[in-house]
C-alpha cells in the first residue's frame, strides 16, 4: 500500500511503499477513498521540516532544555546521537480519514466490513483506527465531504467549551478551514458571528455561510470598534482563537472585546503571553481545547477502546464525529466551497509543494484509488534483492518490533556484528520500512509470525512491548530459531517457566536477553578487578530512573509488566554477573503510601544476597532529577572501592596499577553484547549468558515486582 511520510529532518514529503498493517484488538482496518490535509496543521510539520537546526530549536525551547540536560548526564556525543536518530524518523502525516470498512480486529461491536467510516487515519491507503474514534458515514454524504469530519469536530469541541446560548454574540478569530466550519457550527446553535481574518477571500465565505459582521485588519478595519457595534455595546459574549500564530495579539485582542465575565476558547495556536490587566478586571475566563473531544489522549478511550458512560460525558471523540456527519447529512453544514484543490495520491507531493507554496488554498482532498483489494492486504514488501547466496549461512536476522531504540542502538550494533539484515516487523508498516531501508534489511512486515516462519532465518530479535515478549519468544524457539530478546524475557513465572521447558528441549538453539550492562568495557574491567578476590563484596548501585507518568504502557502491569521486571532485571543481571554466584535470598521494599505517589513500585531498594556472601542493593528510584546521572555503582571489597559512573568513568581506590578508566561517550556494551550472541549462533564463540543465568534474573526480577506490589 502507499502511504504519505514527512522527513522531520528535511521536510521533505514522500510516498512510500509500506506494508498494509493488521487490525489489533479493538481496531478497524480501513480502505482508504478519500483523506483531506489539514492546512494548519501539516504546514506547521512541513515548515518544521524545512526549517534548519537553529530555527528547530527556537520553535522548541523546552525540547532544547531536555537535550542540554542530556549533554550533562551522557555526554555530547550520545545525545547528538539521539537527536539526529530522532529527526531521522519519518512522521506519518493526515488525521481526517474516509474509507471502507475491510477488517475487524478481535472484541470490534458495532461496525461491520463493508462499512464506510470516517476517523483521524492518516493519509494512507490503509489504515488501522480504533473503533472508538471511528463513525459511520450516512448516506448521502460524499466522501469528500465526510473528510471535513474530524477538523469539524476540533471547532465542535471549541464550542462546546464556549457553551453557547441561543443569541449570543461569537467571535471567531481566523478563518481557516476550522475557522469557516466553527462559523456554520455555531450559526446553527442560534449564535451570531463574527469572523475576523486577513484573508478577503476568507472573509467572503464568512459571510456565504452566516457570519453577521467580518473584519479584515489587513484592510485597515478597526477590530474593536466592529465588536463593539457587533455586541450593541455590551462587549461580545465569547471568542472562539481559530488561528495559527505566534503572536499574543489575537488573545489580547480577545480580551478587549469580550463584555465583562466573557469567556475566550482557544483551539488554534497562539502566543500566550496574557496580561493580567486584561483579564482581571472583566473577570474573563480562558481555556484551551484539545483537539476533537473528550477521550483525546487517553489510552484508555483510544487504545483500549473503553468509552465513557453517555450519561457522564455525552460527547467523545466519536460522539462529536457523529455530531458533525448528522449535520453533513441534513445540510447545515455545508464544505462543498471549502474544497479548493483535488489530488489523486501519487501526486501527494504535488500537494504538499501547494501547502508551502503562495499560492492560496484552502481544503486539499487526496483521492484515493479504488483498485486491487489483495493489494492493499499485502503484509510484506521487499526492500532489497536478496542477499549473495554465497554468503555464510548462520546470522541471518529478522528483527520484531521497530521502535526507537531498536532502530537507533539493536539493528545497528546487529549489523556492526555482522549479521545479515533479512526482514524487520512492525505493528504499522512505517518504522520497519524506514529503518529496513536505512539498513538495508531485504523485507519490511507487518505479520510477524511470517518472518518467524520464513526458512530462510535463523536468528530473531525481539524488541516488541513488553506483553509480546513470551509468546515471540516461543514462536521463534518453537519454530527453530536462535532468539535474542530485548529485556524482559517475559512477565510472569508461568510464562517464564514454559520458556525454560522450550529452551532445556533445545540445547543447540541460542536464547538470549539483551542485559547490555555485562558487556559494557567498564563492567568487563571491574569483573577482571574482582576475578582474584576471593572475599564477599558489597554492591550499591544507584538508578535514578526517571519518573514515567502512571499511565504509560510501561506502568501497565499487564502490557509493560511494571519497571522492575522493564528495566530493574538489567541491573539484577549486573550485580548476579559481577558476584559470579547464585542469588539465595532477595528483599525488595517500595516507598511507603502517600497521596503524593500514584505509583510506588518505581521507587524502591531491593537487596540480593548471593552464595558467596556478598550483598548488592538496588536503589531504583524514579524520584530524582533529570541533571543527576542516570546509574552510577560502587564495589567494596578487601579494602578497595570501585565506582563506576554512568558507564562514561570507572575510579579505582586501592587498587594497584588501577585509578581511571574513562570513556568519551556513554558505552553499556550494545555492540559486545550483540557480537558474543552471534559469535555463539555461527559457533565461534562461547554462550554469553548461560541460560540457568537468564532464568534465574528473570525469577528475581518477577519476585521483586511482585513483592513491591504487595502479590507475592
Amino acid at each position: 500500500m502507499k502511504q504519505i511520510l514527512q522527513s522531520l529532518k528535511t521536510g521533505q514529503t514522500s510516498l512510500l511503499d509500506v506494508p498494509a498493517p493488521r487490525p489489533a484488538p479493538g481496531q478497524l482496518a480501513i480502505h482508504a477513498h478519500a483523506t483531506l490535509v489539514s492546512a494548519g496543521t501539516e504546514r506547521m510539520l512541513v515548515e518544521f521540516g524545512k526549517a534548519g537546526w537553529i530555527a528547530k530549536a527556537r520553535s522548541q525551547p523546552d525540547k532544547v532544555r531536555m537535550v542540554l540536560e542530556k549533554v550533562r548526564t551522557d555526554g555530547l556525543a550520545a545525545t547528538l546521537d539521539a537527536v539526529r536518530s530522532k529527526l531521522d524518523q519519518p512522521l506519518a502525516l493526515g488525521y481526517c480519514h474516509v474509507g471502507t470498512v475491510a477488517e475487524l480486529g478481535r472484541g470490534v461491536s458495532g461496525f461491520a466490513v463493508g462499512d464506510r467510516v470516517v476517523s483521524n487515519g492518516k493519509h494512507a491507503e490503509v489504515v488501522c483506527v480504533p473503533q472508538t474514534l471511528c463513525a459511520k458515514v450516512p448516506e448521502g454524504v460524499s466522501d469528500e465531504h465526510a473528510a471535513f469530519t474530524v477538523l469539524a469536530a476540533i471547532g465542535l469541541q471549541g464550542i462546546r467549551l464556549v457553551q453557547p446560548t441561543l443569541g449570543e454574540c461569537v467571535v471567531v478569530t481566523g478563518l481557516g478551514l476550522i475557522g469557516l466550519l466553527t462559523v456554520q457550527l455555531l450559526r446553527a446553535q442560534g449564535c451570531r458571528v463574527m469572523g475576523i481574518d486577513f484573508d478577503p477571500a476568507r472573509c467572503a465565505l464568512a459571510r456565504r455561510f452566516g457570519a453577521e459582521v467580518v473584519v479584515n485588519p489587513g484592510a485597515g478595519e478597526d477590530v474593536l470598534a466592529a465588536a463593539q457595534a457587533f455586541s450593541r455595546g455590551r462587549g461580545v459574549d465569547a471568542v472562539l482563537i481559530t488561528a495559527s500564530t505566534s503572536s499574543n495579539e489575537p488573545v489580547h485582542q480577545a480580551a478587549q472585546m469580550c463584555r465583562k465575565r466573557g469567556r475566550i476558547v482557544l483551539v488554534g495556536v497562539t502566543g500566550l503571553a496574557l496580561s493580567r490587566a486584561d483579564f482581571y478586571e472583566k473577570e474573563l475566563s480562558f481555556q484551551v481545547s484539545c483537539s476533537y473531544g473528550p477521550g483525546r489522549y487517553d489510552p484508555a478511550y483510544e487504545e483500549a477502546g473503553q468509552d465513557y458512560p453517555v450519561g457522564f460525558v455525552r460527547w467523545t471523540e466519536q460522539r462529536n464525529f457523529e455530531a458533525v456527519l448528522d449535520m453533513l447529512a441534513s445540510g447545515a453544514l455545508d464544505v462543498a466551497p471549502l474544497v479548493s484543490h483535488r489530488f489523486p495520491l501519487e501526486q501527494a507531493q504535488a500537494a504538499y509543494a501547494l501547502l508551502s507554496s503562495s499560492e492560496p488554498s484552502l481544503g486539499i482532498v487526496l483521492e484515493y484509488p479504488r483498485d486491487d483489494a489483495a493489494r492493499l492486504q499485502e503484509r510484506t514488501v521487499a526492500l532489497a534483492p536478496p542477499a549473495d547466496a554465497a554468503v555464510a549461512a548462520q546470522g541471518k536476522v529478522a528483527f520484531i518490533g521497530a521502535g526507537n531504540y531498536a532502530g537507533r542502538v539493536l539493528i545497528p550494533a546487529f549489523r556492526a556484528a555482522g549479521a545479515q539484515l533479512q526482514s524487520v516487523a512492525s505493528g504499522g508498516g512505517v518504522s520497519a520500512v524506514h529503518f529496513g531501508r536505512k539498513f538495508g534489511f531485504r523485507k519490511a512486515s507487518t505479520d510477524w509470525a511470517e518472518c518467524v516462519a520464513d526458512a530462510e532465518i535463523d536468528t530473531v530479535v525481539i524488541a516488541t512491548r513488553h506483553d509480546a515478549h513470551a509468546r515471540q519468544v516461543l514462536a521463534a524457539l518453537r519454530a527453530g530459531k536462535h532468539v535474542f530478546c530485548e529485556k524482559p524475557l517475559c512477565l510472569t513465572q508461568e510464562e517464564l517457566d514454559t520458556i525454560e521447558v522450550e529452551a532445556r528441549a533445545r540445547p543447540g538453539q541460542r536464547l538470549m536477553v539483551g542485559f547490555n550492562r555485562r558487556f559494557a568495557p567498564q563492567v568487563v574491567k571491574i569483573r577482571q578487578l574482582l576475578a582474584p578476590v576471593a572475599e564477599p563484596k558489597s554492591f550499591v548501585l544507584t538508578v535514578n530512573a526517571g519518573a514515567i507518568p502512571a499511565d504509560h504502557w510501561t506502568q501497565d502491569k499487564a502490557v509493560g509488566g511494571g519497571r522492575i521486571v522493564g528495566e530493574g532485571c538489567h541491573f539484577i543481571d549486573l550485580l548476579r554477573h559481577l558476584a559470579g554466584a547464585p542469588i539465595v535470598q532477595q528483599h525488595a521494599v517500595a516507598l511507603g503510601p502517600h497521596p503524593a505517589l500514584g505509583v510506588r513500585d518505581d521507587k524502591a531498594t531491593l537487596t540480593l544476597v548471593f552464595a558467596d556472601g556478598s550483598v548488592g542493593t538496588i536503589h531504583y528510584l524514579a524520584n530524582g532529577d533529570k541533571g543527576f546521572p542516570k546509574e552510577r555503582l560502587e564495589v567494596f571489597c578487601a579494602g578497595r572501592v570501585l565506582q563506576l559512573d554512568n558507564f562514561r568513568v570507572l575510579r579505582g581506590w586501592g587498587w594497584k596499577g588501577f585509578s581511571r578508566m574513562r570513556l568519551w561517550r556513554q558505552d553499556k556494551g550494545q555492540a559486545a553484547c550483540a557480537k558474543a550472541f552471534l559469535d555463539a549462533v555461527r559457533g565461534t564463540g562461547p554462550v554469553p549468558i548461560p541460560l540457568d543465568e537468564l532464568l534465574e534474573v528473570g525469577r528475581a526480577s518477577i519476585e521483586a515486582q511482585q513483592a513491591l506490589e504487595g502479590r507475592a
